[in-house]
């Protein structure tokens, strides 16, 4: 077993390929009772088209199959529902699905070993008929209709349909109501047996346990299934230009909603990016800048605005995302901070004090077994080992730093995304 050890905060990884290809991540954390396991699988919902290992012509799904079999894997053939099983045993159990990657997790302090034997038996027995997955369609349905009706998530959408002309990220993860519509037991099995292969997924243990023991346990519940090869996933060109600079949506909400995003590159530094960006955005609408001050002051901000750079190795992008009493003002305050920072340059005082904080929130993300192991896994779909963030911190400069101000926050790459109540609503 590979073992990466971190100096700097004293914690260590044990990575094993195993010969069917998955890879096993192990964090020991002698210091709690906790325990945590997260099995992912590298598809998410933007893998909608693609060409099955050892065949030649690509096949497209409807979009929501990846949600859609995350949902439905609980169900066996014995009739009982995993996730009640767990529940039952006294864990924390869960699933989720993202743009590159789906999960199934549980946290516990007891009875470790049974809820890992139900977690493994689950996701490598997967049970789809006709009659249950039509039962599903209705449910996610209802999930989808709810989701239509949650202000700050069509605030989210809205920002990336502004921004992306085609990358399927601008989607939504569940699908729609039509999408959804034309999934099928075949779809979801053709989608299971190509993404949940051992060699297109990860395992990650975090707790007190010896990691030669931890790893024969997970091994031994494994079924025997060979790899299946890489998998060739297929994007949509996307043009470098956002799609259009501001987008409103009318829904009851008591304050207005909104985000601003800025359209990125992929990029192959992309670990030194995010943190250059993390340093950036803190110092431009952090809780210690002068823009959040004056907005606060002014009435137009509460609450200091999420902060946030997504990205994959195919598309990237910063998002702002709060509430606020005039979104446009500060959106024009923002470009306005911006540009006085491009052309008074950067405070050093103020980077070395926000480069600090930043290094101190990833140093405490591992007193938590939960932030560790996701982290893991999520880093590990993106090519990147964890340790990388704390690694190359140091590396970060005031030079470096101002070419990504100059590179990344691009007035005409910048979008508004918001959600109001009607000027009517908000009279009466």
């Amino acid at each position: 077993m590979q073992v990466i050890e971190n100096l700097n905060i004293k914690e260590k990884v044990y990575i094993e390929k195993l010969e069917n290809g998955m890879t096993f991540m192990f964090i020991p954390k002698n210091n709690t009772q906790k325990k945590y396991v997260i099995w992912g699988t590298h598809y998410g919902s933007n893998e909608s088209k693609f060409i099955v290992p050892g065949e030649q012509e690509p096949i497209e799904v409807p979009k929501g199959v990846a949600h859609f079999l995350e949902h439905k894997m609980f169900e066996q053939e014995n009739g009982r529902n995993s996730l009640d099983v767990l529940t039952a045993l006294g864990v924390n159990a869960n699933a989720y699905t993202t743009n590159d990657h789906t999960a199934y997790l549980f946290e516990c302090t007891d009875k470790f070993y049974e809820a890992l034997d139900e977690l493994m038996d689950y996701v490598q027995h997967p049970y789809f008929t006709d009659e249950n997955v039509e039962k599903e369609k209705g449910i996610i349905g209802q999930e989808i209709m709810m989701y239509d009706d949650y202000p700050e998530w069509k605030v989210y959408l809205n920002a990336l349909e502004a921004m992306y002309h085609n990358h399927p990220v601008k989607l939504d993860i569940t699908g729609t109501i039509e999408t959804i519509s034309h999934i099928d037991k075949d779809i979801l099995y053709k989608c299971y047996n190509t993404f949940y292969n051992p060699s297109n997924m990860a395992l990650v243990v975090c707790g007190d346990f010896e990691p030669e023991e931890i790893l024969n346990e997970v091994k031994s519940r494994l079924i025997d299934k060979k790899s299946n090869g890489e998998i060739k996933r297929i994007y949509p060109d996307e043009p470098a230009e956002i799609v259009q600079e501001n987008i409103n949506q009318e829904m009851e909400v008591s304050m207005p909603l909104f985000a601003i995003g800025i359209k990125d590159k992929p990029n192959k530094s992309i670990v030194k990016r995010s943190l250059a960006i993390e340093i950036l955005l803190n110092m431009i609408i952090g809780r210690s800048s002068k823009l959040y001050k004056n907005m606060y002051n002014e009435g137009i901000l509460f609450i200091q605005p999420s902060l946030e750079y997504e990205f994959t190795e195919n598309y990237a992008h910063i998002l702002i995302t709060g509430q606020s009493t005039n979104p446009e003002k500060l959106m024009s305050e923002f470009k306005n901070t911006v540009r006085e920072l491009k052309e008074n340059g950067i405070n050093l005082d103020d980077f070395e004090r926000i480069k600090k904080m930043i290094y101190g929130n990833f140093v405490k993300e591992y007193n938590d077994v939960e932030d560790t192991a996701r982290m893991f896994l999520a880093d590990f779909f993106k090519g990147i080992n964890s340790f990388e963030y704390i690694d190359e911190m140091n590396s970060i400069n005031l030079d470096y730093t101002k070419q990504i101000l100059e590179e990344v926050f691009v007035e005409k790459n910048m979008i508004l995304s918001t959600v109001k109540s009607s000027s009517k609503n908000t009279q009466n």
